[in-house]
């Protein structure tokens, strides 16, 4: 049994047992979250889609950790101005542990 879940305006296919990085969610380390924007579930099979979510489907999912992701490095030039920038950025992640898909 599968899922595709909306969050932080990206998809995520997930079932359970899986662990995600997504966008920072304002909940502690160690409390379950729930997802209402199920967008799809497939139960053995038995496909459900939704315009635009499944009427009573949800994900629980447990937050492990509040992490920051890697540090993406941006450098700007232009040719014979002696003008260059470097700029970096790390993005806030939430690191959570998918428990269960209810249908």
């Amino acid at each position: 049994m599968y899922a595709v879940l909306e969050t932080g305006s990206k998809q995520y296919r997930v079932s359970a047992g899986d662990t995600l990085k997504i966008e920072r969610l304002p909940i502690e380390a160690g409390k379950p979250v729930t997802f209402d924007r199920v967008l799809l579930v497939n139960a053995d099979g038995k496909v459900m889609v939704g315009s635009p979510t499944v009427t009573g489907a949800t994900v629980v999912a447990d937050v492990v950790e509040h992490i920051r992701g890697d540090k993406v490095v941006t450098f700007k030039m232009k040719r014979r101005k002696g003008y260059h920038k470097t700029i970096g950025h790390r993005q806030e992640l939430t690191v959570v542990k998918v428990t269960e898909i209810k249908a």
